[in-house]
């Protein structure tokens, strides 16, 4: 057992994320570890551009409401204690709604093979961002 040095908050980069946007790794996994975790904190309306891991994405809302869209329109609502699955190769965004800040916890993993984990694509509209919005999202079992 050990502590993890901590690094420093860093801004996300703005060729990735629209509005101010803040990460703190909380864990970046060393071999045979494949594990990622970040703590995200989203200034309000601030979100990413559509982007998608090889092995999935796990979304923890921590404080405020997260909106999560895919390319198929679908923009889930969380709120605090919740947490959204994006299926492994799932083009996707998430950010803060516009009039309050968000927080959530990202999780995911790289690929053995050294693959990029993440393949960021371009921003979406603001039309897309402010289309209708969904609390009925199929649950998972486990």
């Amino acid at each position: 057992m050990r502590f993890v040095q901590q690094q420093p908050s860093s801004k996300a980069p703005s060729d990735w994320f629209t509005g101010d946007v803040w990460w703190d790794v909380i864990h970046a996994g060393q071999e045979p570890s494949r594990m990622r975790v970040d703590m995200v904190r989203f200034s309000p309306g601030s979100r990413t551009n559509w982007h998608s891991h090889v092995l999935g994405q796990a979304l923890h809302v921590v404080s405020g409401v997260a909106l999560i869209g895919n390319r198929d329109g679908t923009i889930a609502e969380a709120h605090p204690g919740e947490t959204i699955t994006c299926l492994p190769g799932e083009e996707h965004w998430h950010g803060a709604v516009s009039d309050r800040f968000m927080e959530h916890l990202a999780l995911w993993e790289s690929k053995d093979d050294g693959c990029t984990e993440t393949t960021w694509a371009g921003p979406f509209t603001d039309e897309q961002y402010h289309g209708p919005q969904t609390r009925e999202l199929p649950r998972a079992t486990s």
